[in-house]
């Protein structure tokens, strides 16, 4: 490391003003700030002394997302090797992409059983379009911040690993590049880069693909990453499922079948909450386990990273909002009878109300603020997916509303604060 160190500080000469590759010294900066502690020391008076700084707090969120992360992958391969087993059952046999034939020449055979051919074969989903969010991602904010003269911050570290996650494993690999090109350009670069945000980048990155390339982010077809396989998520099934019927009884019968031989046959995959608040069930790669989104949680918040306000308050706006709509019967809708603990397990409303809700750039920075900020996320999920079951996943249009409003929020409290001030002053 000593030598790598010695190598940094003789070429930095030429990344310094007036050097020859000056206008790259953002990327040099960037490069060895990740490898080690800024050299720059605080002079004379300090205001603040913390240990914690931009790169920490980032590598904190990342350390948290791991359990979700490695959890993804497996389930991606659970999920498609379930589907294949099922398919030689049923005399099924469309061929399949380069990802599957790379994981048969690896060896493997397809065993659900099998734990490392579940991790292995979800891997070789999941690192590409990682690779690709990371390369095209990383690009698009050097180039601006070689333009502007800016430093390369850190907090794409964190988008770039959570935007893959609340992807469906079969997405296009040149769709991810696009939709995260458009996340880092229009919800951040455009405001001033990294701090000046008001949206959320990766969920602004997953709503355009879900508007502009709805067939290949939603649907019963891309959940589970294997050809010709259909099978709706929980959240699916529920907004198209008989007003009558129970929630139980719903996800008890849920039917994933193949698209190009029905006839062959299908297979009935009971989902009971156990199974939801576990996550081996359909949906994007890191979402679907509420239980290790709860592992994040915990850590997230004994690091003082993540708010417990805004986690908390968004339960609570959903268990309010639930449970009044529980109370409404309707004929032809049976999302308005889902109880609370229902909602929590199914979906992104775990993985969201975790790691995107509580973003510190985009969320209400007051402690007030974010117990309102929160409230209005878990109420507006629970109406997005109750009244409008076009859109059956409603966290992510929550937070990118609450994203909105947060300013605002944050604007009454303090001016509440100081009407507050201002009146007991004026009495003594």
């Amino acid at each position: 490391m000593k030598a790598l160190r010695d190598l940094l500080d003789k070429v930095h000469p030429h990344f310094a003003e007036g050097g020859l590759l000056d206008k790259a010294y953002p990327v040099y900066e960037a490069l060895d700030t990740f490898l080690y502690t800024p050299g720059e020391t605080t002079k004379g008076s300090t205001h603040v002394r913390d240990a914690i700084d931009l790169k920490r707090m980032m590598i904190t969120v990342v350390m948290a997302l791991v359990p979700v992360t490695l959890f993804g992958m497996w389930n991606v391969g659970y999920q498609a090797n379930t589907a294949l087993q099922a398919m030689e059952t049923v005399e099924v046999s469309p061929d399949q992409d380069w990802h599957h034939q790379f994981h048969q020449l690896l060896g493997f055979e397809n065993d659900p059983t099998n734990h490392l051919d579940n991790f292995v074969l979800g891997a070789i989903f999941f690192i590409p379009i990682y690779a690709v969010c990371m390369f095209v991602g990383g690009h698009v904010e050097m180039v601006f911040s070689v333009i502007r003269g800016h430093e390369i911050n850190e907090g794409f570290l964190v988008t770039g690993l959570l935007f893959p996650l609340i992807l469906p494993a079969s997405i296009p690999l040149w769709q991810v590049a696009v939709g995260i090109t458009f996340g880092v350009v229009v919800a951040k670069e455009v405001f001033g880069g990294t701090g000046r945000n008001f949206l959320n980048v990766a969920l602004t990155a997953r709503a355009y693909l879900y508007f502009a390339h709805a067939g290949d982010i939603s649907g019963d077809k891309v959940w589970t990453a294997v050809d010709g396989f259909s099978g709706a998520t929980a959240l699916g099934a529920l907004a198209t499922a008989p007003a009558a019927s129970s929630v139980e009884e719903t996800l008890s019968s849920v039917q994933y079948g193949f698209v190009s031989a029905t006839e062959a046959g299908s297979a009935e995959a009971p989902i009971s909450w156990m199974s939801a608040f576990l996550g081996t069930v359909q949906g994007c790669v890191g979402e679907t386990s509420a239980l290790l989104c709860l592992v994040g949680a915990l850590m997230l918040i004994a690091a003082g990273v993540g708010s417990w306000r805004i986690m908390a308050s968004v339960i609570l706006g959903v268990f309010a909002t639930s449970l009044l709509m529980n109370q409404v019967s309707s004929t032809t809708n049976p999302m308005f009878a889902v109880p609370f603990h229902w909602h929590m397990v199914i979906g992104g409303l775990a993985f969201g109300l975790v790691y995107m809700a509580t973003d510190p750039v985009s969320a209400s920075m007051t402690n007030t603020g974010k117990w309102f900020y929160g409230f209005l996320i878990g109420l507006m999920t629970v109406l997005i997916r109750v009244v409008n079951p076009a859109f059956p996943e409603g966290i992510m249009l929550a937070i990118l509303f609450g994203n909105v409003f947060a300013p605002l929020i944050d604007y009454f409290v303090m001016q509440a604060n100081i009407r507050r001030r201002v009146a007991r002053y004026a009495t003594t």
